[in-house]
């Protein structure tokens, strides 16, 4: 089953520009398109979508924090241009992606760019917020926007600044975009305000920035920054600052990783003690050149994450939906066999109880049958007509029987993982699938080969990436030439083609 048009288009189109960008990563949208034909055979996937859209092929950083904490301040300094407007108090409450743009004055596009192009992050979001309210997906403008700026510094990356965050003020649908951008995001800077006299209050806003976070598989993505530390040097003691910080992170779970502590030359609270300012200093220019250095890295960060996301899709089909589907079949199957179990018996009794009827009570049943026996339904006999009303029976238990276990499926599940889960049921309980069939429809051998061949060539792919990056052997006098390794990338041997039928 091929995807539609306008798929085929926007895939064409991406592996044009990883051509140019990025080669390497031009065999793993083969290899999500591979995945995404397993998808629509399953019915996990509708043909107007793919698995490579799912995801960001750019490079992309997200700035999550609370409100007044510096983030956008940061953003500014980085690009080295007043992109972002700061304030002490909240200055914007839109979620801005930011791009390289080539005119010398930055532009704001309205949140539509970004709903409309599988490009960038944030493609089709309207349908989201759509299911979290009714009419929220014609106010994407009110929650996106796009910018761009002629900075250096954001060639071949994307960032995006969040509006500040406050659990116990938040909207479902700002906590649906948040835990959006943390998924597709290469690297993840929380901003905390040092200013903030009582973190512990702040329990809410660290749970969901820290605790929902902590035991994910890209944990390592998460920077957690004190902002403004130059605060604290007016105190008794500045490291009680820190450390109540690091108590608070603490109580959520975030027991290791770093923590870093920075704030803004420019704009810092002046330190008259020499040795204290000196201290200060030191610490923020160590924290902040590796801060830096993880930005930098996000190009090849980026390059893991698409891999590493391939592999993740396949596990989930294979770990997750398949079984869960099965399931869902199996709790079908025995509602269907209880329901022609019912009409049987409902017959059963009919036919007996009617030989006890009153000769009236029996004349007046052979009047309706005779009324239902028309000539047309007289000329099939006896014996089919009982098939086709046991078919009619048994095909309205079947109807009956899904839409049960649809609602349950509602009930229990939301978002992208209730659509998956009654898509692919639906397809079981076609006219021409048996209640009795051992698998789910699409789940073939040919298929199964599929995705155990893609998780063996991510796995390349990973290793055609260390070896341009790394050299553990210390043997190699050089990198291999990009143009070898893009060559063999492009000519998909990388990621090997589906088997031909």
């Amino acid at each position: 089953m091929r995807p539609d048009k306008s798929i085929r288009k926007r895939l064409k189109s991406l592996e044009l520009h990883l051509k140019e960008e990025n080669p390497i990563l031009v065999s793993a949208v083969d290899g999500f398109r591979q995945l995404s034909r397993v998808g629509y055979a399953m019915g996990l996937l509708d043909r107007s979508e793919s698995y490579a859209t799912r995801i960001s092929w750019w490079p992309l950083i997200s700035v999550l924090g609370t409100f007044s904490s510096g983030k956008s301040t940061f953003i500014n300094q980085y690009l080295s241009y007043p992109l972002q407007d700061t304030g002490n108090q909240a200055v914007d409450d839109k979620f801005t992606v930011i791009c390289y743009g080539g005119d010398n004055d930055a532009r704001t596009l309205p949140g539509l760019a970004l709903d409309a192009d599988p490009r960038f992050p944030f493609y089709q979001t309207s349908e989201e917020l759509e299911k979290v309210e009714n009419g929220q997906g014609r106010r994407i403008d009110a929650y996106l926007q796009l910018k761009t700026c002629n900075s250096e510094k954001l060639k071949g990356r994307i960032l995006i600044d969040s509006p500040g965050f406050d659990a116990d003020e938040q909207r479902s649908a700002t906590l649906r975009l948040t835990n959006h951008i943390i998924d597709l995001s290469d690297l993840v800077l929380v901003f905390f305000d040092a200013r903030h006299p009582e973190p512990g209050a702040m329990s809410d806003t660290l749970a969901h920035l820290v605790g929902a976070t902590k035991d994910r598989a890209d944990s390592s993505k998460f920077l957690y920054i004190l902002n403004q530390i130059d605060t604290t040097a007016r105190e008794d003691n500045p490291e009680e600052v820190i450390g109540a910080w690091q108590r608070a992170l603490a109580r959520e779970g975030l027991t290791a990783g770093r923590f870093y502590t920075i704030y803004d030359q420019e704009a810092s609270v002046p330190i008259e003690n020499e040795s204290l300012r000196r201290r200060f200093e030191w610490k923020r220019d160590q924290d902040l050149s590796e801060i830096l250095n993880r930005v930098e890295q996000v190009s090849v960060e980026r390059a893991y994450r698409i891999v590493g996301a391939l592999e993740k899709r396949v596990r989930e089909i294979e770990d997750y939906y398949v079984p869960h589907i099965r399931k869902l079949i199996v709790r079908w199957r025995r509602q269907v066999l209880i329901r022609d179990a019912g009409w049987l018996l409902l017959v059963g009794l009919a036919v007996v109880g009617s030989r006890f009827l009153p000769q009236d009570m029996k004349s007046m049943l052979d009047n309706s049958v005779q009324q239902v026996m028309t000539e047309p339904t007289m000329m099939l006999g006896a014996g089919t007509l009982l098939v086709i009303i046991a078919l009619f029976l048994h095909f309205r238990a079947r109807r009956s029987a899904a839409a049960s276990v649809i609602d349950s499926i509602q009930r229990r599940y939301v978002g992208e993982e209730c659509e998956c889960l009654k898509r692919a049921f639906k397809r079981n309980t076609g006219v021409l699938h048996s209640i009795f069939s051992p698998d789910p429809v699409g789940w073939s051998r040919r298929n199964r080969r599929t995705l155990k061949s893609l998780v063996s060539s991510a796995n390349r792919l990973v290793q055609t990436l260390n070896d341009r990056f790394t050299d553990p052997s210390g043997k190699r006098p050089g990198s291999p030439k990009v143009e070898e390794v893009q060559a063999e990338a492009v000519a998909g041997e990388v990621l090997p083609k589906e088997e031909t039928a």
